[in-house]
């Protein structure tokens, strides 16, 4: 019985790991269900002793608890972009990269345009629009200021405050811009800005005091984003506010914020901010100084309003002194190299973990980088997923190659091992033994089937997670109809691979690649061993096709592997098969059909052909019936 449950156990793991994971993909509705229930019961219970945003603690130098980072106030009015953008004068941002405006009042970044990137493939489609102003249907900004201490009669920027622009007045790549304000008790508040070639913003704020009396003044940061944004809504990949704390990596999603959940941690080194699935904006203090960071919904605008914010410790200038401080705002795309860069170039805590890489972290990394090697040397992403397949096939070679052989070996046991299921059809645990028998005397491990499968599973799951999530995949052409490997396979046999002008649901767009997977699949089921419980080999048989339809709506660079592998899988396993003499009954059946039908064709032809007529010869023999009888001769 040990034996038998090993084999089920077996037979269950090569389904289940193509499956289980996909389930919870798809619908996870019991799951979301009982976190909605956990969620309201934990609101309910924090609800008491929740806080407000006026009672967040200062952090070490205040001396009571202070609204030093306070989120903006609800737009009255919600405008069209262009009449929202008017009503602040603004700088503009100008490079190859971004283009957009800062509104000058209350030195915002509210406006910004990631002009690498478009909605769809259509090249007319709409620039990536990252930000947007306070009175716009979605406002997404980030403030840097500074705010003294409520009981100090100290005027600071406000949203209010209108700077003034000192020299150039356009942003962009060289050459900053410089802010100024003067708080008419002798400060003067001095913002330069500056911008890289690609998506980083250096701000450095100074603050001269020519008043008579030392001031103390704490430097903080928010981005705050109004509304829910369209998210893929799936547990493979995180959404909303994210930061590293501690040198621990957070996230929050935004219905956890809505559900009373927050974040109030002080650290030094780190980062903060919010995320979709390519562009991200993120705050980034000085990593040798300590900071309080929360994320938090926005006490001012509750609902639907998300806040990522940090305050740093108060510092005291003395009269005829200036006090600088420095923070970095990421606003656009997460290209892998890109963030890489800045985490080493500015010793950043853990950005690189901007990009979601998932539990195979040290799988999925060194996967993007072979890809992304691959494809600088081909030009085309989809060629390097299938050199990467062959590398991969390359790599795990000889544990393949045991698990063939030992799966030839089953297969040619095939004839015996029906043969004891036939004799002990009524005793089962007979028929296990006897089975378990064969299996030893032969030398053959039932498990090892199996091996294929699991090798390539953590590969299969790192290179979804690649295509997923990295945005050098997003929009990547292979060959053909296929001009974005990131997404499914656009054609669908249903409506004979578009060919019938008809719109269909999910379910039925099934397209040539998760065919071409579904074929290879089916042709490596027919030659491994057929299981001996007649519902396993049904279970099998119909594998191909549940994938084809599950995997349909995978990322088609995903299918392509898969198919791909499958190719590489048949032949090597083929070869084996072949020089340990296992005969495949589908190449008889394929042989014995293309003969067939190869006959067919020269029989056809001799019977269309003309038929020959032999005139009668004259000298013929003459038949028995001609012949004079015989008579026998007297001795």
């Amino acid at each position: 019985m040990q034996d038998q449950r090993n084999f089920l156990v077996a037979a269950t793991l090569c389904i289940m790991v193509f499956l289980g994971w996909q389930f919870l993909y798809a619908i996870p509705q019991m799951e979301r269900q009982q976190a909605l229930q956990e969620a309201e019961a934990l609101r309910q219970a924090e609800a008491e002793e929740s806080v407000s945003q006026t009672d967040i603690p200062a952090p070490a130098q205040t001396n009571r608890a202070a609204d030093l980072v306070e989120g903006l106030a609800p737009n009255a009015q919600v405008l069209p972009r262009d009449e929202a953008l008017a009503l602040s004068p603004r700088v503009r941002i100008d490079s190859a990269t971004v283009n957009g405006s800062i509104a000058l009042q209350g030195a915002l970044f509210d406006d910004l345009h990631l002009l690498r990137y478009r909605e769809t493939l259509d090249e007319d489609s709409d620039i990536i629009t990252l930000l947007s102003p306070l009175q716009s249907a979605a406002p997404y900004f980030a403030k840097l200021s500074w705010r003294g201490t409520d009981d100090a009669n100290l005027a600071v920027p406000t949203d209010e405050t209108v700077w003034s622009v000192q020299g150039n007045s356009v942003l962009s790549p060289g050459a900053p811009v410089t802010l100024s304000w003067e708080n008419g008790q002798g400060l003067t508040f001095e913002r330069e800005i500056s911008l890289d070639e690609d998506y980083l913003f250096t701000v450095k704020d100074r603050v001269l005091n020519e008043s008579a009396a030392e001031v103390t003044l704490y430097p903080y940061a928010i981005i705050n984003r109004k509304g829910t944004p369209d998210i893929t809504g799936i547990w493979i990949l995180h959404e909303g506010l994210i930061g590293v704390f501690n040198q621990t990596l957070e996230t929050y999603g935004y219905r956890s914020l809505r559900d009373g959940e927050s974040l109030k941690e002080e650290t030094t080194g780190g980062w903060l901010g919010i995320t979709d699935k390519y562009w991200m904006t993120a705050l980034i203090p000085d990593q040798n100084k300590t900071f309080f960071g929360r994320f938090i919904e926005n006490a001012r605008d509750p609902g639907d309003s998300y806040q990522a914010d940090f305050v740093q410790n108060g510092v005291t200038i003395a009269p005829g002194t200036t006090t600088e401080n420095t923070t970095l705002f990421f606003a656009g795309a997460k290209k892998v190299s890109l963030i890489d860069k800045y985490r080493g170039l500015y010793d950043i805590d853990r950005f690189d973990l901007a990009i979601d890489w998932g539990w195979f972290y040290f799988i999925t990394k060194p996967l993007f980088y072979i890809l992304d090697w691959s494809n600088q040397a081909t030009g085309n992403f989809g060629v390097a997923i299938l050199l990467l397949t062959v590398l991969i096939k390359i790599a795990f070679f000889p544990l393949a190659n045991k698990s063939y052989e030992a799966m030839s070996k089953m297969k040619k046991l095939q004839p015996e091992m029906l043969r004891l299921r036939d004799r002990y059809k009524d005793d089962k645990v007979k028929q296990q033994q006897e089975l378990m028998e064969l299996y030893k005397k032969e030398k053959i491990n039932p498990l090892a089937g199996c091996l294929p499968v699991l090798i390539q599973i953590p590969v299969f799951f790192a290179l979804y997670k690649v295509l997923f999530v990295t945005i050098e995949m997003r929009h990547a052409p292979f060959f053909g109809w296929i001009q974005d490997l990131a997404a499914p396979d656009p054609t669908s046999l249903f409506n004979l691979f578009g060919l019938i002008p008809i719109d269909l649901p999910q379910i039925l767009i099934v397209g040539i690649w998760p065919i071409i997977m579904g074929v290879t699949m089916f042709l490596q089921t027919k030659m491994n061993p057929a299981p001996n419980d007649p519902m396993q080999e049904k279970i099998f048989l119909y594998m191909p096709i549940v994938f084809t339809f599950v995997l349909a709506s995978f990322p088609a660079g995903l299918v392509i592997y898969w198919a791909w592998n499958n190719v590489l899988s048949i032949i090597q396993q083929y070869i084996i098969m072949r020089r340990s003499g296992v005969d495949l009954e589908w190449e008889k059946k394929f042989v014995g059909f293309f003969t067939q039908f190869q006959s067919s064709g020269d029989k056809s032809k001799g019977e269309l052909a003309t038929p020959t007529v032999t005139p009668p010869d004259s000298n013929a023999a003459e038949s028995e019936e001609d012949k004079p009888a015989k008579t026998p001769r007297a001795d």
